[in-house]
């Protein structure tokens, strides 16, 4: 807090999404002084609860999006390439066709616009078409007296509450002060210009205010809120649209790739991760709690029936290990119109002097709008900038990844562990994993698993806190790990372990550290109950 309430900064950016921490780490690769603080912790919202998907957007050609495809597949080259390597991994998908002819001309003329918007130069490979025989071999568990054949693509994957923190941490590399626990309560103004704003820290309830020559506003879906807070008025309005997904073990599904189907009102994605599957997704308005979407009985019973339209054996209600859902930010201006129909397209607004909001996009383009948002808000600043770096700028962990990944048995029998301890960790750190393991040349503890069946050692745990800001027992679990929807039980056997881990390097005494573990397993069970009452509906339905 003494760096926020000491310094006048060019930029003070609101919210720590994905869009927060790129505009950060946009601002300061152009050499400004950048601020910014976040309400609870890095992707705490919408970041941590996408489909985990890097790509350009299949359905939206038939919305004749080109432009946004376009702009999506060449940032998802950028990062399997060059920016992020190390987090953002080439992921296959099956589109299986359900009629012999009319519909493989139609879906092989799109997949053969999606590669093209793409260009020639690419990272991954062209899409290809499948005969049933060969489909059925990729993917036994796909309906053979459904699917006549199909297609094969490529996207990419993310763990994208992990990549949205690596790049608040590179933001910090080049000079941006990031705070997490910190709300902005009220926006400081002079006349009818914004200069900064009144931040409260959640932790000691300090509240200091922050100068800036602008700030900028990337808060998702408490935008419309926090406009009505601050007493400014939008250009526009933004509609929430939740998105659910289950995940289930990987015995469930039997193949060798992901598979996308058409549905209805969208389509609905069965990813891999790991050894297991996430199926999503779901698109409808919603009108509830910010803080707490969850996924409901329908939401569950609508994902599960798609996925069975094409799977066998079906998808059953009690293989479900989990469950997480998130709000799309969607900018509309038609109050009417289905989520389902609404742009992904991002939209910049600056209704006054010193202040910027940026809401819309997809996850994928992240870094376009942080430089749309930092543009705009260089408008403000009445002095020359130079242009926005990021685009061959790659984040913290990139550099030597590869040459790292063709060095796996010489680092496993350097630090003692399994070649697949070491590729998961530089799937996860990149060239730092170094850095990771440490604190475990002096505590050969910290080598070994935490969670059964999971690859996470004690190691990562110290990290997350000691380099990556986790704060609770929550921090770590759902964000830092993803321990909360990979672990049947959530990782509930092992949290005293890992709390007792995170204990002395946050400073905790027994009542904090049981205070932060009580408030993990209060929401686990929350999210729990949902998901029991979501199976008893559905059953009662059935």
């Amino acid at each position: 807090m003494q760096d926020l309430a000491s310094t006048e900064f060019d930029i003070l950016v609101i919210g720590g999404g994905i869009n927060g921490v790129g505009i950060a780490l946009d601002a300061a690769s152009r050499g400004l002084r950048v601020a910014l603080v976040e309400n609870s912790d890095f992707a705490a919202g919408t970041s941590s609860k996408s489909s985990k998907l890097i790509h350009g957007g299949l359905r939206y050609l038939e919305q004749y999006d080109f432009k946004l495809v376009r702009e999506a597949l060449n940032e998802r080259e950028l990062m399997v390439s060059t920016l992020s390597p190390h987090l953002v991994k080439p992921v296959s998908f099956l589109y299986p066709l359900q009629e012999k002819f009319k519909e493989r001309t139609y879906v092989g003329a799109g997949m053969a616009l999606y590669d093209a918007l793409r260009g020639f130069k690419r990272a991954l490979p062209w899409h290809k078409h499948l005969s049933q025989k060969r489909i059925s071999e990729i993917a036994p568990s796909l309906r053979l007296d459904v699917v006549t054949g199909g297609f094969q693509y490529f996207d990419a994957q993310v763990d994208d509450a992990r990549h949205t923190m690596t790049i608040a941490r590179t933001a910090a590399k080049y000079g941006a002060v990031i705070t997490t626990r910190t709300r902005c309560d009220e926006l400081i103004k002079q006349g009818k210009t914004i200069v900064g704003a009144k931040i409260k820290d959640l932790e000691s309830d300090e509240v200091i205010e922050v100068r800036a020559k602008a700030t900028i506003m990337a808060a998702g879906v408490w935008t419309d809120p926090l406009y009505e807070k601050f007493g400014l008025k939008p250009g526009y309005a933004v509609r929430m649209s939740k998105g659910a997904h289950i995940v289930v073990p990987g015995d469930a599904i039997k193949s060798e790739s992901g598979i996308i189907i058409k549905t209805d009102v969208s389509v609905l994605f069965i990813i891999p991760w790991g050894d297991k599957w996430v199926v999503g997704t779901t698109d409808t308005d919603y009108n509830e709690s910010r803080e707490e979407p969850l996924a409901s009985s329908e939401d569950v019973t609508y994902i599960i029936n798609q996925a069975n339209r094409v799977l066998e054996p079906k998808l059953r209600r009690d293989q479900v290990i989990g469950v997480f859902a998130g709000l799309r930010p969607l900018v509309s201006t038609d109050p009417d119109s289905p989520t389902t129909k609404l742009s992904r397209e991002h939209v910049v607004d600056s209704p006054t002097r010193g202040f910027v909001s940026i809401a819309g996009g997809k996850y994928t383009t992240y870094r376009v709008m942080a430089q749309d948002a930092v543009d705009e808000a260089i408008n403000h600043l009445r002095r020359i900038v130079p242009e926005s770096e990021t685009e061959t700028l790659a984040i913290i962990g990139a550099e030597g990844y590869s040459v790292l990944m063709n060095q796996i048995p010489r680092l496993a029998q350097e630090f003692r562990i399994a070649d697949s301890t070491v590729e998961h960790l530089l799937n996860r750190y990149g060239s730092l994993m170094e850095e990771v393991l440490e604190p475990a040349l002096e505590n050969s503890e910290l080598l070994e698993s935490i969670i059964p069946g999971l690859p996470y050692i004690g190691a990562e745990i110290v990290y997350a806190v000691t380099h990556e800001g986790a704060r609770s027992v929550d921090d770590v679990m759902s964000r830092r790990t993803r321990i909360a929807f990979e672990d049947k039980n959530q990782g509930l056997n092992q949290v005293e372990l890992i709390a007792n881990l995170m204990a002395p390097h946050l400073g905790w005494n027994k009542t904090q550290k049981n205070a932060s573990i009580k408030e993990y397993q209060l929401l686990i069970e929350h999210q729990n109950q949902r998901l029991k009452d979501a199976k008893k509906s559905a059953t009662k339905a059935s």
